[in-house]
């Protein structure tokens, strides 16, 4: 059952007040929060009513007096049939767009917006054209920064709409043949005053394409607000539907409806299947508030609801929207201060609130249990005490004193940015199997290695696999005596005389095949000594 709450008796009626200071605790309280709003949070606005005496209707019957047309005739998609009725329709809207763009954001609009900026709203749903709600900071659907730019249809991006405009926005208009969308802007507002629709540029490029290549002509489209009327498919139907399907996901706790008379059947359709979401779902309110097991709906209206929400609606607060909202914002800032705290931003001397001035955070590097334990520090020697400090050990924190730091300390460098050479350690830090050995370290002289391959001590034997260097002696000298010790002994063999051809450097001269032959044949009886 609906329990009703009137604004107007708050002053006098203890039980009201603390009804609606419980209400104001349950919004505080809630986490998600789904807002659906209608025309009556725009009456404070300063945009003029439809049916009274300087209204919308009847500035709209001055220009047309033999017109006939009821209030949702002019909101109904049949009446692009006749032009007269679409005539009359290009110029109330017109004087529409007029008054919106003088209006100021409600109170209302100002509490959805809060709402966002404390992470508590969901989204908010609104059949209002008006586009209040962005002027606040709560981009739309209807919005060109929540489309994808690309080729195709466009689509919403769910995560950027905090305000889902189910009826269209007024500030733009759309093509009837390609559905190309264009802002509105001041032409197209004075051709529309006189009744007549402008023509679409993208269709006129297009026609004016064809027929430089000779192609057939196409139709040019002409230009109409982009509000969705009475009987008419939304043109972001889709994207609508799997917005809310996602937001029923995540399971809301709150369901405020303000402003509103819940007649449009797909908005009723719609406030069902979130109320039955919300019942549904856990929630943080008092429980001396809750009706039900989960979360609470309330609807904000001048008018009652009708009989069929009785099951639906668990709050009717009778009265004004903005009223409402107000009394919830010192509801909340008395019994929840926490949630309004400002957290207070650091000024430094030149007046630069931002983090690149002279205020710097630093790391804290934390060192694992275990491993590298800190040293106890150095205890202080009595007749050190209450001495003044050395003002050449202090260490100053001024960005000056930091960047003179870091030039005179530098890290060392990693191994790969230290200078190329043999080896990245030098004698004295590394170990000895890493030190670097002198290339002098253990060769013999010259004189020496001359002694060493030339004089040895058994002339007699010849050892045709040792390492000879013939680096300090004519090879050819080596050669004729090293066949003169072959032969010695052998008186009927007599030795191949040498070749004084000389050999150029570089190349090695081939020994006869023969003579290496019977070198080898020689038998162990023939060495000398």
């Amino acid at each position: 059952m609906t329990a009703t709450l009137r604004l107007v008796d708050v002053p006098t009626i203890s039980s009201t007040r603390r009804a609606l200071s419980e209400l104001s605790l349950s919004v505080a309280r809630s986490k998600r929060v789904v807002v659906v709003t209608g025309a009556g949070i725009s009456c404070s606005c300063g945009i003029p009513d439809f049916r009274s005496s300087d209204g919308l209707y009847n500035l709209v019957k001055q220009q047309y007096p033999d017109v006939v047309l009821k209030g949702r005739d002019l909101f109904d998609a049949s009446l692009f049939r006749d032009g007269t009725s679409t005539s009359v329709f290009y110029t109330f809207i017109s004087k529409l767009k007029q008054s919106i763009d003088v209006a100021e954001p409600s109170a209302t609009h100002r509490f959805i917006k809060t709402l966002d900026t404390k992470k508590k709203l969901l989204r908010s749903y609104t059949q209002n054209i008006d586009g209040l709600e962005e002027r606040v900071g709560l981009m739309g659907s209807s919005s060109s920064g929540a489309k994808t730019v690309g080729k195709g249809k466009a689509k919403i991006r769910t995560k950027d709409v905090r305000n889902v405009q189910l009826h269209g926005d007024i500030h733009s208009v759309r093509c009837m043949s390609c559905s190309a969308e264009y802002t509105c802007m001041g032409d197209h507002l004075a051709m529309f005053l006189q009744g007549l629709a402008p023509d679409c540029p993208e269709c006129a490029s297009r026609l004016e394409a064809r027929v430089a290549r000779s192609a057939r002509a196409i139709r040019v489209g002409t230009l109409r607000p982009a509000i969705v009327l009475y009987d008419e498919p939304h043109p972001l139907g889709d994207d609508i539907g799997a917005i809310q399907t996602a937001d029923m996901s995540r399971k809301p706790d709150l369901l405020i409806i303000m402003g509103t008379s819940l007649k449009v059947h797909g908005l009723r359709k719609m406030v069902k299947e979130f109320a039955k979401t919300v019942h549904a779902s856990s929630s943080s309110v008092p429980s001396t508030t809750k009706s039900k097991q989960g979360g609470i709906v309330i609807f904000v209206n001048k008018t009652p609801p009708a009989s069929e929400w009785n099951d639906i609606i668990d709050y009717h607060v009778e009265g004004d929207t903005d009223t409402w909202v107000e009394k919830v914002i010192d509801d909340w800032k008395k019994w929840r201060p926490a949630d309004w705290e400002v957290q207070q931003t650091l000024v430094s001397g030149d007046g630069d609130v931002s983090m690149s001035g002279g205020f710097k955070t630093e790391k804290k590097i934390s060192t694992p249990k275990g491993k590298n334990k800190l040293k106890a520090s150095k205890k202080l020697d009595p007749s050190e005490e209450n001495l003044p400090p050395d003002f050449a050990d202090m260490v100053l924190s001024t960005p000056d004193a930091i960047a003179a730091r870091k030039k005179s300390a530098a890290p060392p460098l990693s191994p790969s940015k230290r200078g190329q050479c043999a080896s990245h350690y030098n004698d004295v830090e590394s170990s000895p199997s890493k030190r670097r050995v002198s290339p002098l370290k253990g060769q013999l002289k010259a004189d020496e290695r001359k002694a060493l391959f030339t004089e040895t001590t058994n002339s007699g034997f010849v050892d045709h696999n040792e390492i000879r260097d013939l680096s300090m002696q004519d090879i050819e000298d080596e050669i004729a005596k090293l066949k003169s010790r072959v032969f010695t002994g052998n008186a009927g063999i007599k030795p191949r005389k040498a070749s004084t051809r000389a050999i150029p450097v570089g190349k090695t001269r081939k020994v006869d095949e023969r003579t290496r032959t019977r070198s080898r044949a020689q038998p162990a009886t023939h060495r000398v000594g």
